[in-house]
């Protein structure tokens, strides 16, 4: 395949509100989504798809908590689990873009890596962990390491862990050769498994998908870096007054605008900060909007140098 596209599904190409998250309800989901990709494989790209964990990794650890409390089971620590989430989504996606590939008459396998990211041990959020995980506390658990913040909102307390940046991504050379030869490649998950050190040791960690899917991005030499979420494009005031969707934006509008504070922190921030990264890695242009624009030549908001 002459060209690439990497494909970083957010997290309503799982789960949407109001649901429980049901295997029927994320398989229907992912398959939603996958549906709009059949463009992009008619037009002969090479694909690569990265995709979130927050809610399942969420529920990951509310299920050990329940096995800790019940059965005295020992936790896992947070690799593991997103190891777990990795090959647990992986099968999703698989299971549905087979169903929708053969319905649609196009003729692709699809491929899964369970992926490794190398973060720095020195990384400073390692010193101010900020990403909350897993379930709510009345007070602060006894024992451990484990750092807690009082939510926000009053819920309790919960575990908070770092959000280091991703520096390389295992195997990433095996990924684009396998997408170049027409494989359909699930990498990256989660934003990856967090590992440090020349041992790659795990790390108590949740790496920022969009970001790592940019870095992924820009290795494999991508030509388009889709960046899926649930809006059509990128807003500055936002369900605000003077509300406005941007058609193009240039990095050096992106900045100005993220220092602005214009683009949400957990939200939209990080994603317009993957697009930033991707084309100072050496992309053209990425574009930020939802799956079912995917279709259209002008969709989204396009990113550019």
């Amino acid at each position: 395949m002459d060209r690439l596209a990497m494909i970083a599904f957010g997290g309503n190409a799982l789960l949407r509100a109001g649901q429980k998250g049901t295997f029927e309800e994320q398989l229907a989901n992912v398959e939603a989504t996958c549906g709009h990709l059949c463009h992009l494989v008619r037009r002969g790209y090479g694909i690569v798809i990265a995709h979130g964990n927050g809610p399942q990794v969420g529920n990951g650890l509310l299920r050990q908590e329940a096995g800790k409390q019940v059965y005295g089971l020992e936790a896992m620590p947070m690799d593991f689990c997103g190891a777990e989430t990795q090959g647990s989504i992986a099968y999703l996606i698989e299971t549905a873009l087979e169903r929708v590939l053969r319905r649609e008459g196009l003729d692709r396998r699809i491929v899964s890596l369970v992926t490794r990211v190398e973060v720095s041990a020195s990384d400073p959020g390692f010193a101010n962990p900020t990403k909350p995980v897993g379930p709510y506390y009345a007070s602060v658990p006894a024992g451990g390491a484990a750092v807690y913040k009082l939510d926000p909102a009053g819920r309790g307390y919960r575990k908070v862990v770092a959000s280091p940046q991703p520096l390389r991504i295992a195997n990433i050379d095996l990924v684009e050769r396998l997408a170049r030869e027409g494989y359909i490649v699930v990498t990256a998950g989660g934003g990856g498994i967090p590992v440090a050190g020349p041992e790659h040791r795990g790390v108590e960690a949740v790496i920022d998908k969009d970001l790592a899917s940019a870095l992924a991005a820009a290795e494999i030499k991508a030509d388009e870096f889709y960046i899926l979420t649930d809006v059509p494009k990128v807003y500055i005031n936002f369900r605000k007054p003077g509300e406005k969707a941007l058609d193009r934006l240039s990095v050096e509008e992106a900045r100005r605008y993220l220092a602005e504070g214009q683009f949400a922190e957990g939200s939209m921030a990080p994603k317009v900060r993957a697009a930033i990264r991707f084309i100072e890695g050496g992309g053209k242009e990425c574009v930020i909007t939802e799956a079912g624009q995917l279709g259209n030549p002008a969709c989204g908001t396009r990113i550019y140098k």
